[in-house]
């Protein structure tokens, strides 16, 4: 394969298809069994820093207040993991990522309910509610941002669908790092990339494929699979999406259909990337290059 990207940027990606091919641990990372049993060491808030764990009816939030807070702006962050897998560390660390921009402000991390216990809709039912907590505390939706990655990138144009339907004032801006909008799988690039995607190719027993979330429901309905959708509306985006991904086509597909309804929509493509590569933080010069990007384009988000 010839790429531009970075020698680090290929070791990783080499990593992550030994990982993922193993007879061990790769049908469980592609599966989803294997984010069932991680199990991680307590994460350390870093100093001068603040986290305010939140309890409500059907799950937990985490509101991390940066030392010193500038803005009146708030991120609402859906993580991912596949509607399947519960709030990591990483995450935690996105959340500090976010709160250093604008010179400072606070974000909102859910642990919204996932399957197979809890299909569709609780997902979108929790991120609601957590939207409308900020709402309820004084926040104003033109100065909430929604960012999610995978699948909570994928609840995020969910989120702002449902938003926008029931008449809620929409969220300033939405990020979305390698949005899964698409869960009936039938993008171009769940063919084209099947045999160069790292983490979900080469096997059609991917929870790509396992429908654990949608339950009952069809596949494409907009909440589910917000390509679906209607996009008319909808406040600006950022989409950044890995060239080799499977999950290509379903950026490409949404931004598109973003920018044909009139949305203000950027979409970035990181060639020869790997699925949320921003995981990699300050590793690589790609995922470095891509959280720059999310930055610019935070602050330039005007406060009202």
């Amino acid at each position: 394969m010839k790429d531009n990207i970075s020698l680090k940027a290929k070791i990783v990606r080499e990593l992550i298809s030994i990982a993922t091919s193993d007879h061990l641990i790769g049908p469980g990372i592609k599966k989803g069994t294997f984010r069932r049993r991680l199990v991680e060491p307590p994460w350390r808030c870093p100093s001068g820093y603040s986290v305010l764990e939140i309890k409500t009816k059907n799950f937990e939030m985490e509101f991390l207040e940066p030392p010193g807070v500038k803005s009146d702006c708030v991120v609402l962050q859906l993580h991912g993991g596949g509607y399947i897998g519960k709030m990591r560390n990483a995450y935690r660390s996105f959340a500090k990522y976010y709160s250093d921009m604008r010179g400072g402000m606070k974000v909102l991390t859910i642990d919204y309910r996932v399957a197979p216990e809890n299909p569709y809709p609780a997902a979108l039912e929790d991120a609601v509610t957590a939207y409308k907590w900020l709402l309820d505390i004084g926040y104003n939706g033109n100065n909430i941002i929604v960012a999610g990655d995978s699948a909570g990138g994928g609840l995020s144009l969910a989120l702002a669908g449902y938003l926008r339907d029931n008449n809620i004032n929409l969220p300033a801006a939405l990020v979305l790092m390698s949005p899964w909008t698409d869960l009936t799988a039938s993008g171009a690039s769940y063919e084209t990339n099947y045999e160069l995607d790292p983490l979900f190719g080469n096997t059609r027993e991917s929870m790509i494929y396992n429908g654990e979330y949608i339950g009952t429901n069809e596949p494409d309905n907009p909440y589910i699979s917000p390509l679906f959708g209607d996009f008319k509306g909808l406040p600006r985006m950022l989409f950044q999406v890995g060239s080799i991904e499977m999950l290509l086509s379903d950026s490409v597909d949404a931004a598109d259909k973003a920018k044909e309804a009139g949305c203000d929509t950027k979409i970035s493509i990181y060639d020869g990337m790997f699925h949320v590569f921003q995981m990699a933080m300050d590793m690589l010069p790609e995922s470095k290059q891509a959280w720059q990007e999310v930055k610019e384009f935070i602050e330039s988000i005007e406060e009202r």
